[in-house]
C-alpha cells in the first residue's frame, strides 16, 4: 500500500482527509489527536504496520507489515445522528461483515465487536471518543481485519481462536482482494449504511447476523450471565433469555461471548 494509490483509489468516496503511515504505533491514537485538532468527518488513518496496535480492554492487536488491515475512521456526529451513536459498532461490524461476504465467505458478527469466519476472529473494533464539554465532538472507529495468514497473532497471544481471510479462501487472494480493494468495500459499506443508523433497516440487518444466535451462551463481565441469545435492544444492546424464561439486557461492551459447554 501507498499513499498515492489509496488517494487515487478512494476519490470515489468523498473522503474528508487521509493519513498514510507505512509504521505507525496505533492508528485510533493518530487519529485521536487528528480529531482533536480540527480533522474533517470521515478522516481517515491507516497504517501498513501498527507497532501499538490495540483493541477493546487495552489488549494488543497485532498488525505486521504488509499482511492485514489497520485504520481509524473519523466520525463528526450531526444533532439528528447523536441519539443512534452507540449502534456505531454494528454500522462498523456490517461494514466489515458486507466486505467478508464479497469476498464469498460467511461472517457472523460476535456482538459487540468482533467478525467470525468459521467461528474464528478475523476482525475487530475499537470505538473511542473524542469530548467537547459534555458533548461528543468526534468518534473514533478502529478497524482491523486479518488479511493475510502472517496477520494471525501467535496462538500463545490469542484470547479466541484466529483466522484470516487468506486462511478461509484456502488461497492467497489474488489481485483483487488486494488490501486496498477489501478497505474500499468497508468504506464504501460505512457510508451506505452510514445513512440508516438509526432506522430499523440497520439494527435487523446487524442482528441477522449476530452469531450464536439463538443459542445458550455464557456473557462474562463483573457478574458472569447464561443464557439464550435472543437479538439486539433498539440502542444496539444485547438481549438474553434466562433459565427463568426472564429478558437480561447486557448494555456495555466489556464483556465475553462464548457459546455454553
Amino acid at each position: 500500500m501507498n499513499e498515492h494509490f489509496l488517494t487515487k483509489k478512494f476519490s470515489k468516496l468523498n473522503i474528508g482527509g487521509l493519513r498514510y503511515f507505512d509504521s505507525i504505533g496505533s492508528t485510533n491514537d493518530e487519529a485521536l489527536a487528528w480529531a482533536a485538532t480540527g480533522a474533517p468527518d470521515f478522516s481517515l488513518v491507516i497504517a501498513d504496520e501498527q507497532t501499538r496496535g490495540r483493541g477493546r480492554l487495552d489488549r494488543k492487536w497485532f498488525t505486521p507489515k504488509g499482511s492485514g488491515l489497520a485504520f481509524s475512521l473519523i466520525l463528526r456526529p450531526s444533532a439528528d445522528l447523536r441519539p443512534h451513536l452507540s449502534r456505531t459498532v454494528g454500522l462498523a461490524a456490517l461494514s466489515i461483515a458486507e466486505s467478508c461476504s464479497k469476498l464469498g465467505l460467511a461472517p457472523l458478527i460476535k456482538w459487540p465487536n468482533d467478525i467470525l469466519l468459521n467461528s474464528k476472529k478475523a476482525a475487530g473494533i475499537l470505538i473511542e471518543t473524542v469530548w467537547s464539554g459534555d458533548e461528543v465532538d468526534s468518534l473514533v472507529v478502529g478497524m482491523g481485519i486479518n488479511v493475510c495468514k502472517t496477520s494471525v497473532p501467535p496462538a500463545e497471544l490469542l484470547q479466541f481462536p484466529a483466522t484470516s481471510i487468506e486462511d478461509e479462501l484456502g488461497k492467497t487472494p489474488p489481485a483483487r482482494l488486494a488490501r486496498e480493494g477489501i478497505i474500499f468495500n468497508i468504506l464504501n459499506a460505512f457510508l451506505r449504511w452510514h445513512k440508516h443508523i438509526g432506522t430499523d433497516k440497520l439494527l435487523q440487518a446487524w442482528e441477522a447476523m449476530l452469531a450464536f444466535r439463538g443459542e445458550e451462551v455464557q456473557v462474562t463481565g463483573e457478574v458472569p450471565i447464561t443464557g439464550k441469545l435472543m437479538g439486539l435492544e433498539s440502542d444496539g444492546s444485547l438481549r438474553l433469555r434466562d433459565a427463568n424464561d426472564k429478558s437480561v439486557i447486557i448494555r456495555y461492551g466489556d464483556v465475553s461471548l462464548r457459546p455454553s459447554a
